[in-house]
């Protein structure tokens, strides 16, 4: 540990998979990008506490190994690795006959990160007045994929179809966009800076489950909806599958992958820092005193 620069560090972990978006992966045959999904979706858990990811490891299962497919796979995980400027150091490659049929398979990921003791995020200054960044996400990332399969499949769309939101890429090809990794631009503008008093990572439970668990229980977040640019594909979704603005923000992160909690008068320099860093960096609301909701919407989200 001292000799990657830490002094008095304290450990961090996390593990997830990807969730249905595999079907997606295994019913197209793409699987190079999968493996960046399955880290981004660690490391940007450890990342959100202040921690610099270290090592990785994954866990393949499926039920007879194509060395193609896996060779696929697994070079995605090392280029999400790299992304994350972390390690690969090692997994476990399971064959399992009887538990998943045909080309399944399933993947999980295991992430170990470390942060100097006193530095880990959430902060205790949250106060009135903080302002909320968003960092734009590459798309869907890696959540609500069972509800996107069920749009899909009403659509009577396939897999090689335009996508009707990006018709240059397969629906496919669109969907699989992988998950993007903040890692690096976050490290940047907390050592920079440190102006961040919180992050909150915006995956499964969109907004209103995933902002107030950063938050101290006195405050609420306030979003200015009409500030978030929602990417064509969540329209898509949205007008496709009927689905109401609220269940879309539950499910989805609607554009914003990542929400950071700045003190007002370090918002520019933290949001300068991130977009040299080549994030695209929105100022979407601010704290207030706690209402009845964690998360409290001005305005109406552009679908």
């Amino acid at each position: 540990m001292k000799a990657a620069g830490f002094t008095d560090p304290v450990l961090v972990a996390a593990n997830d998979g990807v969730g249905t978006k595999l079907k997606i992966a295994i019913d197209s045959g793409k699987h190079d990008t999968i493996g960046i999904d399955l880290v981004a979706m660690c490391v940007n858990d450890i990342v959100v506490q202040g921690a610099e990811p270290l090592f990785f490891l994954d866990y393949f299962a499926t039920g007879k190994l194509d060395p193609d497919q896996g060779a696929s796979i697994v070079g995605g995980i090392a280029q999400g690795c790299r992304q994350a400027g972390c390690a690969l150091i090692g997994g476990e490659t399971a064959e399992m006959p009887g538990m998943y049929h045909d080309k399944d398979y399933d993947l999980a990921g295991f992430a170990v990160g470390a942060a100097e003791r006193g530095q880990l995020l959430p902060t205790d200054d949250i106060v009135e007045g903080d302002v909320l960044l968003g960092l734009a996400s590459s798309g869907l990332h890696s959540n609500g994929f069972s509800l996107v399969r069920r749009i899909v499949a009403a659509s009577g769309l396939g897999w090689t179809d335009p996508a009707p939101f990006n018709e240059e890429l397969s629906l496919a090809e669109a969907l699989l966009e992988p998950t993007r990794i903040y890692v690096k631009s976050i490290l940047k503008a907390i050592r920079n800076t440190h102006g961040i008093k919180a992050l909150a990572h915006i995956t499964g439970g969109g907004f209103p489950e995933n902002i107030p668990r950063v938050l101290p229980k006195d405050f609420s977040a306030e979003l200015d909806l009409e500030a978030i640019d929602v990417p064509p594909v969540f329209s898509w979704l949205a007008k496709a599958g009927g689905v109401a603005p609220e269940e879309m923000m539950r499910t989805f992160n609607c554009g914003i992958g990542m929400i950071l909690a700045v003190a007002s008068g370090q918002a520019a320099q933290v949001a300068a820092v991130l977009q040299e860093a080549g994030e695209t960096v929105t100022p979407i609301g601010r704290i207030v005193p706690r209402r009845d909701a964690g998360v409290i919407y001005r305005g109406s989200i552009g679908l």
